[in-house]
């Protein structure tokens, strides 16, 4: 017999685990699947602390935004996250003129953003007080609007939510339909933990390329690369040994930093923009990965994802019933310009940056240089990263 549940979260990753905090105190029952079993957190967590910030966990840096700190303050989970706070962010191009430094004082903040190692994030926020039921090893397998079935390793369970939510990249295998909206950059990502000669002091770099932006965010004692290439030559970057891999580097970087002095295990991720406008079942709505998928240039999509919890949460407390049309029409109007504009805003960087043209690389030279002098378009930019479209005035 399937069991009554209010929402039921399909996908447990640090957006999923955020919604179900939120919901705490909203009178609502929740369970919450994640499909990595519980022995996985366990072995993480008895990990030796001096291995964070090293080679061992080097692909797995997140950037969260001031105001995603501000949500998970509200949620408890932020003192137990270990970040290195971004100061600054200097964003220049390859191969043209122009640069500009975006920096926290200019919108009297501690921090514009921090990064943080993905599961340190993750365990944070399973470490929170949560009432909501959750279902380690277990995977949502079925899902027609009405029942949910969810295979757990000691076998199968039945829900009938007033609400599934599809969070993070949580799918329903050979059953969910393909995105609404799909566009392949034909780019790949190259992450690794790097180090440097010079000490970061917490300033983040952003340098466009022609085949895509390089990033490197302070995290622990180096930084987290994330090195947009082409598909081919993303692969021979991760197949080269450390020190050739190191050399690449150094030369479409730069000096600013003096040598890269060591690099930890590289991974390679396709890249692509996808989106939905409407979950199509009934009684369903999506969040974080599971309702857009972002290029990572200038770090947008957790924090976009961590603002449509929050808001799904705080509308979800004043619903009777969560799961009706009224209620999934209301969210998906409170959330459509963030969203739209989260989508556009990283799409058109992309497009603007990934290439070598000369006409746009002296206009991209003039709008850093036009950025740089002039102190409110530095301060308009750095509220819409920090705040998206919703948090502007």
């Amino acid at each position: 017999m399937a069991e009554a549940v209010d929402i039921l979260i399909a996908g447990g990753g640090p957006v999923g685990a955020a919604l179900a905090l939120a919901l705490e105190g909203s009178g609502h029952s929740v369970v919450l699947t994640e499909a990595r079993s519980a022995d996985s957190y366990a072995a993480r967590d008895a990990e030796s602390g001096e291995a964070r910030g090293t080679q061992s966990r080097d692909a797995r840096a997140i950037a969260l935004s001031y105001a995603s700190r501000l949500i998970l303050e509200r949620l408890h989970a932020w003192s137990a996250i270990p970040v290195t706070p971004i100061e600054t962010i200097h964003i220049s191009q390859r191969g043209g003129f122009g640069r500009t430094l975006i920096r926290a004082a200019d919108c009297e903040l501690p921090a514009l953003g921090y990064v943080a190692d993905y599961d340190d994030l993750q365990q944070g926020l399973l470490a929170a007080p949560c009432s909501a039921k959750r279902l380690f090893g277990a995977r949502l397998t079925a899902f027609d609007g009405a029942t949910a079935l969810v295979q757990t390793q000691a076998g199968e369970l039945a829900y009938t939510p007033r609400q599934t939510v599809f969070a993070d990249g949580a799918r329903i295998a050979d059953a969910h339909p393909a995105p609404a909206y799909s566009k392949d950059y034909r780019q790949t990502a190259v992450v690794a933990w790097v180090k440097t000669a010079q000490a970061h002091r917490n300033r983040a770099w952003e340098r466009f390329t022609s085949e895509g932006p390089l990033a490197l965010l302070p995290h622990g004692a180096g930084y987290a690369l994330v090195w947009t290439a082409g598909p081919e030559r993303a692969a021979r970057l991760c197949a080269l040994d450390t020190q050739a891999f190191l050399a690449e580097l150094h030369a479409a970087f730069g000096d600013r930093l003096g040598a890269f002095l060591a690099a930890g295990e590289r991974s390679a991720f396709p890249l692509a923009l996808r989106y939905r406008r409407d979950e199509p079942r009934p009684r369903s709505l999506a969040v974080g990965n599971a309702s857009q998928t972002l290029h990572p240039v200038a770090g947008q999509g957790f924090n976009l994802g961590l603002r449509d919890a929050w808001e799904l949460a705080r509308l979800a407390r004043d619903a009777r019933d969560p799961g009706d049309e009224s209620f999934c029409a209301h969210y998906r109007r409170a959330r459509a310009l963030d969203r739209r504009a989260g989508i556009r805003f990283t799409d058109s960087l992309v497009g603007l940056f990934s290439n070598s043209d000369p006409l746009l690389t002296l206009g991209r030279g003039a709008g850093l240089l036009a950025l740089d002098l002039l102190p409110f378009a530095r301060r308009f930019v750095a509220r819409r990263m920090i705040y998206g479209a919703n948090g502007l005035p």
